[in-house]
């Protein structure tokens, strides 16, 4: 086993054996994103995203930070392939907001061969990410431990939806073809730098909990769900309350020297920021 697996699987708190295997990468995905949160903090405090290796390996893992999908999907790549995986990375265009024209390719997700059948894996959409892979298989309901999901062809593309209050909301259209790194730093600085970017105007988080509650953040707004019934939600009195939601609740590592934060820090760009925040 690589140095690199080895750290990756102590930061998910992995202790099992890995195999290519269906339940592994069930796991997996789970333990993924259980342990590492969703989070944009470098994009508010603001700092450049890298997208190498090392340098996501550095960020998420050694300093126990989180990320979003050029990071986490990244990331889980790499560890799929170093079990030995079939698996390569996509892009999709979100759509969760109902955009009046169709959006750039920002959103980075996996595709899986496993035993000939193709699945899609996703760590990184924040809270409605999925928490265990789907099949790539049109209009079928997928249980996951966190929410109903389905596919829907698009002409050559596909949608995933997730059923939300009775009905389907759209989340992300992607296509099959090829993807290079380019494109996903192409991806990565549009989000982290485009004037409209939602990453750059709300701190937002998530960590899904193994099972099945979550927690989520939106700028000062914490919210605790457990099947989609909301258990405890609270707006966070100041900055040092915030900072230590995000020790506390979400894990986050923020003692590291190049990647972790001070309180003063975070108190300097949150103050654009009112003591409010509306749920995503």
């Amino acid at each position: 086993m690589t140095p690199f697996l080895t750290a990756y699987l102590a930061r998910i708190g992995w202790n099992a054996s890995l195999d290519v295997s269906l339940e592994t990468l069930r796991a997996l995905h789970l333990h993924h994103n259980s342990a590492i949160p969703f989070e944009n903090l470098d994009v508010v405090l603001p700092r450049e995203i890298e997208l190498s290796d090392e340098a996501v390996f550095q960020k998420l893992v050694v300093a126990r930070r989180g990320g979003y999908c050029f990071e986490q999907n990244g990331l889980f790549e790499r560890a799929l392939n170093e079990v030995g995986f079939e698996v390569r990375s996509l892009l999709g265009r979100v759509v969760i907001a109902n955009p009046s024209q169709m959006p750039p390719r920002t959103h980075r997700i996996l595709l899986v061969q496993l035993a000939g059948e193709p699945w899609i894996a996703d760590v990184g959409f924040g809270g409605q990410t999925l928490t265990a892979p789907i099949r790539l298989q049109a209009d079928i309901e997928q249980i996951t431990p966190h929410g109903v999901y389905r596919l829907q062809r698009a002409g050559d593309d596909w949608v995933l939806q997730f059923r939300h209050h009775q009905r389907w909301q759209s989340m992300y259209q992607f296509e099959m073809g090829q993807q290079y790194q380019a494109d996903f730093v192409m991806g990565n600085f549009h989000s982290a730098h485009w004037p409209a970017s939602h990453f750059r105007h709300h701190l937002l988080m998530c960590r899904h909990l193994p099972d099945g509650e979550k927690l989520t953040l939106t700028n000062f707004h914490f919210t605790h769900w457990r099947q989609g019934q909301v258990q405890e939600e609270k707006v966070l009195a100041d900055v040092a309350a915030l900072y230590e939601t995000l020790q506390t609740r979400f894990g986050l590592g923020v003692n590291d020297a190049q990647h972790g934060f001070s309180l003063q820090e975070l108190e300097t760009v949150m103050s654009r920021f009112e003591l409010h925040g509306v749920q995503a």
